[in-house]
């Protein structure tokens, strides 16, 4: 779309340009919500301005290249300052936002051309004289609150369109994917006690599940720690280290892990008990932490990036130094687009890196209920089990699909990627969709079964459970893939899909994956081979030497 239109007489009209992405709401669209007022022009808003990719097809082309063991270019991935050099925005591009943000009122605070991302902050009347809105603020739908949104789309001046601006709204509030068996039996009017059929055989406190118990089940070994490797964990919120030191201290462990607090942009890295009069839990953000260590205790480093947008977090995810091979994300929102943040999963894949989203705890997936971003088409979806080891601290046992364990069909109608169109992935016994995406992809231990420390006064045992759990297990198993990659002079993973659905059609199957076939979730039941539960289930520990022979 052209900027400017030439008259006769050489003055030019300026042409909005639009996004290339939604912003709206469909409630807000449709006009399901009356608006009830406006933001008031002081109020200072903060927003990520995200500049759109260069030569698209080509890296398309480039992702294909980088998957196929049969091409020159199989694992050579690009660098931060590669990709941005080829697929980032021009130098031009750049500084010509950061140019219209200041001149619009609005005040830079961070961001980057690796990034692809200009942060910035100014009041309500700034942003809608740059973007051509009005915040207003309307009562939601389906939740007891109100929330403000851009009555239409952004559009700009400048000679280029963008590609998104997070923060026009706070619709859809990001909730970590942890449950509580004592809230979840309340709201179903039923025992605590029937929810686990079995005694837990961990080693922690009565009998729950330790991060290290996830690795002697899962790995069985000793050799690989993770070492060199540097593990990401996508957070809204932050955190409070004490309650790691807590759970190491009381399950008689030592972490030998440097952790860090990285604030994306200005949001705050520390989180206060919420029954102390602040506005903060971080159960999620510690179990996070404990189950990614559990698994890989002898990591570089690991970060935990916490940011108020979901473009913040991963601009900071895929140009940090060292960058994060390996990560965890145990939050579910749901987007205006889903396309909004293809680019930096893309990003990722074409870096080597592997993203894990936890693929929810309410079942089969739904518009109500969907678990974002576990259906996009770029990560990789981790569901949930119920898991019985031999013993405490021991070996894999039995495993069982977790009864709400999310899973089904793209609720954002994403197009059923190449390596889920493999014969044999979709059949009439998993009941998958041959035209949207599926998931999950794998799984892992959900169940209430664990021990949590929290919000400086609480630690528990059994009482929670959740996906988010089994996301960061496996950013620290493939920690353990990459650093025996490492050891052989290779790359490391990067995209897990597009190299374990080929091999899973094959016999490697069996050997590499538990393949977990009793127990249902929702609409659907875990069956042999792939399924809408479990996915391919959980790993083996020659899956390892199958990634890295």
């Amino acid at each position: 779309m052209l900027a400017t239109l030439t008259l006769l007489f050489g003055t030019a009209i300026t042409r909005a340009q639009y996004t290339a992405t939604r912003h709206v709401r469909d409630t807000v669209r449709d006009k399901l919500s009356s608006p009830v007022g406006r933001l008031a022009p002081t109020q200072i808003m903060s927003l990520n301005i995200v500049l759109p990719l260069r030569d698209h097809a080509g890296l398309d082309l480039l992702l294909e290249d980088l998957y196929n063991p049969e091409n020159p270019s199989y694992r050579h991935f690009l660098t931060v300052s590669e990709f941005t050099d080829r697929f980032g925005p021009s130098q031009a591009d750049y500084d010509a936002v950061l140019k219209f943000a200041k001149a619009n009122g609005l005040t830079v605070t961070g961001g980057s051309r690796d990034g692809m991302n200009v942060e910035v902050k100014g009041p309500v009347s700034a942003v809608e004289s740059a973007f051509n809105l009005t915040m207003r603020l309307y009562r939601h739908p389906t939740e007891n609150r109100i929330f403000y949104s851009a009555d239409r789309e952004p559009t700009t001046t400048l000679s280029f369109p963008l590609w998104h601006v997070s923060g026009l709204d706070n619709y859809s509030l990001p909730h970590p994917l942890l449950i509580s068996k004592t809230e979840y039996a309340k709201a179903h009017g039923i025992d605590p006690k029937t929810l686990v059929s079995h005694a837990t055989t961990g080693s922690g406190p009565s009998a729950s599940f330790l991060g290290s118990d996830m690795r002697a089940a899962y790995y069985d070994g000793t050799a690989l720690t993770g070492a060199g490797q540097n593990l990401g964990l996508f957070e809204y919120e932050g955190t409070d280290l004490a309650d790691l030191t807590t759970y190491y201290k009381n399950v008689g462990q030592t972490n030998k892990v440097p952790v860090s607090l990285v604030s994306v942009d200005g949001t705050s890295t520390s989180c206060v008990d919420s029954r102390a009069g602040g506005r903060c839990d971080d159960t999620e953000q510690t179990l996070d932490m404990t189950q990614a260590l559990g698994m890989a205790p002898g990591l570089s480093s690991l970060v935990m990036y916490i940011g108020s947008t979901d473009t913040a977090i991963l601009s900071s995810m895929t140009t940090h130094s060292p960058l994060p091979t390996t990560i965890g994300c145990s939050w579910g929102w749901t987007p205006a687009d889903p396309s909004t943040l293809d680019p930096y999963f893309e990003r990722m894949a074409t870096q080597g890196q592997t993203f894990f989203a936890a693929s929810g705890d309410s079942s089969t997936w739904s518009r109500r209920n969907e678990a974002w971003p576990a259906d996009d088409a770029y990560v990789v979806s981790v569901g949930g089990t119920d898991l019985i080891t031999a013993s405490a601290g021991g070996a894999w046992k039995s495993e069982t699909a977790w009864a709400d364990s999310g899973g089904g069909i793209s609720p954002d109608k994403i197009a059923i990627p190449s390596w889920q169109k493999l014969s044999g992935v979709i059949n009439s016994s998993n009941k998958g969709s041959t035209t949207y995406r599926n998931g999950p992809d794998v799984s892992a231990n959900a169940n209430f079964t664990f021990y949590t420390c929290s919000d400086q006064t609480t630690c528990l045992a059994n009482e929670y459970g959740g996906t988010s759990f089994a996301a960061p297990m496996w950013a620290g198993f493939i920690a353990l893939v990459n650093q025996q990659l490492a050891s052989e002079g290779s790359s490391k993973v990067g995209y897990l899909n597009p190299i374990i659905y080929p091999q899973n059609v094959t016999a490697t199957y069996g050997t590499d994956f538990h393949d977990i076939t009793s127990g249902t979730s929702g609409s659907y039941s875990a069956v042999t081979g792939y399924d809408l539960v479990t996915g391919w289930g959980s790993p083996k520990p020659a899956l390892i030497n199958t990634l890295a022979p």
